[in-house]
């Protein structure tokens, strides 16, 4: 189990830019009493038979160790908070105009096993920094506003800079936080 779901949240979705993904959209929407994070994908998909076993920790497509524990250990962190998980996927071979991944785990934030969220922004901007040429939309919905960052936006507003320089990462989890802050 991992100690904080953004950490799950950097898994997955370093996962759909491995897919090739053009575009993944990281979503969560917090109520009082449950979160629910979608990770959303223009990545190649996966298969039905891969679907079928991927949360399945010794199904994985590496070659390096024979065991992917991210999506399990996500589908598990949802279940034990008496939540859900569901993943559907289509194929680039089968829906070559409309494919990609959608993960949707909810979790219940009262249960004694949820799992704190932890530090999104540093999730968030790790992410966006370890794949500058794939894009990004982050946004959490919270029941008092929401915040969110779009790399589309950003590339345009930066022109030829690149996403990854490291005075955009420093701002870009400083506007995350700023964001965060300004809800409390």
């Amino acid at each position: 189990m991992m100690k904080e779901l953004s950490l799950n949240i950097l898994d997955i979705s370093k996962n759909s830019v491995k897919a090739g993904a053009s575009l993944t959209q990281i979503l969560l929407d917090e109520t009082d009493s449950t979160l629910t994070l979608q990770i959303i994908d223009d990545g190649s998909g996966m298969k039905a038979d891969m679907v079928a076993t991927v949360t399945d920790p010794f199904t994985t497509t590496r070659t390096t160790r024979p065991v992917g524990m991210g999506i399990p250990l996500l589908k598990l962190a949802a279940e034990m908070t008496d939540g859900s998980f569901h993943i559907e996927s289509k194929h680039i071979s089968e829906y070559p105009d409309n494919h990609g991944t959608k993960v949707t785990a909810i979790f219940n934030k009262n249960h004694i096993d949820f799992t704190p969220l932890g530090d999104v922004p540093a999730s968030i901007t790790t992410l966006i920094q370890g794949s500058p040429d794939a894009d990004f939309l982050f946004r959490h919905t919270l029941p008092n506003g929401e915040v969110s960052v779009d790399t589309r936006e950003l590339r345009a507003e930066l022109s030829d800079v690149p996403l990854d320089t490291f005075e955009v990462i420093l701002w870009i989890e400083e506007y995350l936080r700023e964001q965060y802050e300004a809800l409390k």
